[in-house]
């Protein structure tokens, strides 16, 4: 199996929220809890979005935040 970098997701982590904390850039978020999460996209704008549990949602961001999040169990494909 090679190793190469086909544009999917190849690992990833639980990841805490926080109003400052720049992460790692994402490929995706999944939440084990339904709901909102504000989060701010690697051009810069913040944005809330309602994202389902169970299903990988392709965004690139590097800050998800506490304030204005209610989604649980948020991890971060990368």
């Amino acid at each position: 199996m090679s190793s190469r970098d086909v544009g999917g997701i190849v690992g990833s982590a639980a990841i805490s929220t926080n109003n400052s904390t720049v992460i790692r850039p994402t490929r995706a978020i999944l939440v084990d809890v339904a709901g909102n999460v504000k989060v701010t996209f690697l051009d810069g704008t913040t944005d809330t979005v309602a994202l389902i549990a169970g299903v990988w949602h392709l965004m690139q961001v590097n800050v998800i935040w506490a304030t204005g999040t209610t989604a649980t169990g948020i991890h971060a494909g990368y």
